[in-house]
């Protein structure tokens, strides 16, 4: 039963760090320049980041959630 939990663990930790790198690499196309008066800086930095943590939780939870529910599809006959 605790072995579930870890593997359950260790596979939200990997797609959650595999979702941040994607996410960071696409957000490196989005021209921050109209958003931010200067994105270079400190605060457009920050902003990036916090803008590529949002997204990935955004959507890693929809692709866990996802995982789990068809897996739970085999429950339903």
């Amino acid at each position: 039963m605790l072995e579930q939990f870890g593997q359950q663990a260790l596979v939200h930790l990997l797609v959650n760090l595999a979702f941040l790198v994607v996410i960071w690499w696409a957000l490196q196309a989005f021209r921050f320049e109209f958003l931010v008066k200067n994105p270079k800086g400190p605060q457009g930095k920050v902003l990036m980041i916090i803008t590529t943590i949002a997204l990935t939780q955004l959507v890693s939870g929809f692709f866990l959630d996802y995982l789990n529910w068809s897996k739970m599809l085999r429950f339903l006959f």
